[in-house]
């Protein structure tokens, strides 16, 4: 008899492998993002005092006063757009990139494609 885990379960455990290997600084912290069904979330996380610096989503109202629909690649560019705007007026630039278990395409993808052409590097 085998166990059925939901897709869910599978992107929860890829992404505890992937946080055993990158953590966030003060310096480079760690773009988190989070994709549900109908909006999309980054954060900007320093994990050595558990602190989220910046964050970003569609549920902004920067972003919803753009008339930009939120679940789609426009919206997650927007939302790249968005953190790396935020981030780059803290003074970070450099992030590392946490696709949350995610496979990097589409919204995640067009998320941080965006943050990169808005000054982000990582």
């Amino acid at each position: 008899m085998s166990q059925k885990f939901s897709r869910n379960d599978i992107r929860k455990r890829k992404h505890v492998r992937v946080r055993r290997k990158i953590s966030g600084t003060g310096e480079r912290p760690r773009l988190c993002v989070f994709r549900s069904l109908s909006h999309i979330y980054a954060q900007l996380i320093d994990d050595t005092t558990s602190q989220t610096l910046v964050s970003a989503s569609t549920m902004d109202p920067e972003i919803k006063e753009q008339g930009i629909a939120s679940g789609n690649k426009q919206g997650a560019a927007a939302v790249g757009k968005l953190i790396a705007a935020r981030a780059v007026e803290k003074g970070l630039t450099n992030v590392v990139f946490d696709r949350g278990g995610y496979i990097y395409h589409g919204r995640v993808a067009a998320l941080a494609e965006a943050a990169r052409e808005a000054g982000l590097i990582f």
